[in-house]
């Protein structure tokens, strides 16, 4: 007995539902079967309410007498839609001179490296090349130029900033040199820590770089004017290598050689000391400039100063120049605490100290923050005497960049 129809708003809804999610041979089948059931009438209520046509529906029968006729074990459920060489052919096919007109007009915006043959680059957008083909009579949208440019081997790629600006001779060697440092210290009870000024930020409302969940978007000044800030704030990184554990001290107001040894001593004065009881000496890797410079004198003056104080060698390991981002904290830690502080607004010191102590990772990363509100002088020169009479106790292999600080009470 056939059914009755209009069937119920949710069953129509459903059927709506399934016919959209089937393939194109299935949904013809599936309208012939439910017009089937319905008898006479049912053809125009099934096309109008799944939205087909008359001559879809008797296709879909043809097809259900066809399968009538075989054997169950016989019906391939992975059976093609179309027959081969169905649907529209490729832009390459319909148009032949595609390809070669496209390369026409990258050919004046192309630009490559002289040492890599295989980097090359284009300033022009897909919309800019489909103006151009359109001028020699090509109409292809920019899907299909898209696909043409991932053909001819172009890919959107951002710009990193990877190569060195120069190479030191004694390169190799000094890496050479730090890896061994780092193997002795960490097979031994002493600390080895990453250390490095992070780039100092401006407080205010200025803009910052990321996203954040808002029901209204934040805005910031057109300009970073520092006449317009409020204050600065300047992120001094220490990363423990055996712990996987970050330290910043915040500085409000310049990055000195005496900002830094301030920031390790904070270190080891409230962690290190109690993490690292049977140390003997403490190990840092640093760059080669900044505050922490392998040529500056004023630096080790300082971390003679802060060795005394702490009753601690402290042996420093510079990486040699250009080398930055191979320093660990560069990679294990500051990437972190920038994605934990992106797209916010620093408008205090408490608020970037709040933003900085959530940096976490899944491998265990944690970050403990400390405010340095002393104001560090610049400008400073080291004693007149330092230099003769200086207990640092230099390497004999590669000493400008290897050295000591012995306490004096040793």
């Amino acid at each position: 007995m056939p059914a009755t129809f209009p069937y119920p708003p949710n069953v129509e809804r459903a059927m709506q539902t399934l016919y959209r999610s089937l393939r194109e041979n299935d949904r013809r089948r599936y309208a012939a079967v439910e017009a089937a059931k319905l008898g006479h009438g049912g053809l125009d209520y099934i096309t109008t309410l799944l939205g087909c046509d008359p001559k879809t529906v008797r296709h879909g029968q043809q097809d259900l007498e066809q399968l009538a006729d075989q054997d169950l074990e016989d019906i391939d459920p992975d059976r093609r839609v179309r027959r081969p060489g169905g649907g529209r052919k490729p832009a390459r096919e319909s148009f032949p001179d595609l390809v070669p007109s496209l390369h026409a007009v990258l050919e004046d915006h192309t630009a490559g490296d002289p040492m890599h043959q295989e980097v090359i680059w284009t300033d022009l957008t897909p919309r800019e090349i489909g103006e151009a083909l359109m001028e020699k009579d090509l109409y292809v949208c920019e899907q299909v130029i898209r696909q043409l440019l991932d053909d001819e081997g172009y890919r959107r790629h951002q710009m990193q900033k990877y190569l060195d600006m120069g190479e030191h001779p004694d390169r190799d060697a000094q890496f050479e040199n730090i890896a061994r440092i780092k193997r002795e210290y960490l097979g031994s009870p002493d600390p080895i820590l990453s250390i490095d000024t992070k780039k100092r930020e401006l407080l205010g409302t200025f803009y910052r770089d990321g996203r954040v969940y808002t029901r209204q978007g934040l805005l910031a000044y057109d300009h970073d004017f520092p006449s317009y800030a409020l204050g600065v704030v300047i992120p001094y990184g220490l990363y423990d290598l055996k712990r996987n554990f970050g330290y910043l001290s915040l500085g409000t107001s310049h990055d000195t050689t005496e900002f830094a040894c301030d920031s390790i001593g904070w270190w080891w004065t409230n962690y290190g000391r109690s993490l690292y009881p049977d140390a003997d000496s403490l190990c840092l890797l640093c760059d080669g400039g900044g505050s922490n410079s392998a040529d500056k004198y004023l630096f080790k003056e300082d971390l003679q100063k802060l060795a005394d104080r702490l009753e601690l060698e402290i042996r420093i390991a510079h990486y040699p120049p250009y080398c930055s981002k191979y320093n660990p904290i560069e990679r294990r830690l500051f990437p972190h605490v920038t994605r934990a502080c992106q797209g916010v607004i620093f408008d205090s010191v408490a608020t970037v100290q709040r933003l900085v102590e959530k940096t976490r990772t899944a491998t265990g990363l944690g970050v403990v923050v400390e405010v340095l509100e002393k104001v560090y002088q610049t400008g400073r020169k080291y004693a007149a005497g330092f230099k003769k009479g200086m207990k640092i106790v230099f390497d004999d292999y590669l000493p400008k960049w290897n050295y000591r600080a012995i306490p004096a009470a040793s």
